[in-house]
This record gives structure tokens, C-alpha cells and sequence, in this order.
């Protein structure tokens, strides 16, 4: 979803709720693995800062793949092994 905001605290906010709503599962090479892909993209927009009146516009990306660890070194099996098996087709 994209979510527009004016303040820092609103960003941070989304980001963390992104953060807790992630899935993850633990296995023999990682406790709390990824299970599902991540982007957090914010867009910033700067007026009055040049002198022809223009704005400034940024980006900036922030992606989490999800965990793409061999299921044969993780030892996981049934639900986690099913996900990691459709994480990167």
C-alpha cells in the first residue's frame, strides 16, 4: 500500500508497522527468518531551498528479500520448508 505523510514520525511509524506485521520463522541458520519480501520506498519532496523556485525531489529504497537460505543447510521441514521452496520462484 502507499501511505502519503508530512511527518518523520508518521514514516517511522508505517515502517515499524511493517516490521511487525513481517512473517518470519526461525530455522537452524537464522531464528527469525524472513518469510516474506519487504520495501519500504520513500519519496521526499524540498521547496523553497533553490533560488528558481523549483523543487527537489529524493528517493530512497529500502528492500528485504526474503530468506534464500539452501533448505538442505537449514534442516527445516514442513510449513517452513513449504515457504522457503516459494520464496524465490
Amino acid at each position: 500500500r502507499e501511505v502519503s505523510v508530512e511527518r518523520e514520525e508518521d514514516a517511522l511509524a508505517l515502517l515499524f508497522e511493517g516490521e511487525r506485521t513481517r512473517a518470519v520463522a526461525g530455522h537452524s541458520l537464522n531464528v527469525q527468518s524472513s518469510r516474506s519480501h519487504a520495501v519500504f520506498r520513500l519519496c521526499v519532496e524540498r521547496r523553497g531551498e533553490r533560488e528558481d523556485g523549483g523543487v527537489v525531489h529524493s528517493r530512497l529504497h529500502l528492500v528485504d528479500l526474503a530468506g534464500s537460505e539452501r533448505l538442505a543447510k537449514t534442516q527445516s521441514a514442513g510449513t517452513v520448508a513449504r515457504e522457503a521452496s516459494y520464496i524465490n520462484k
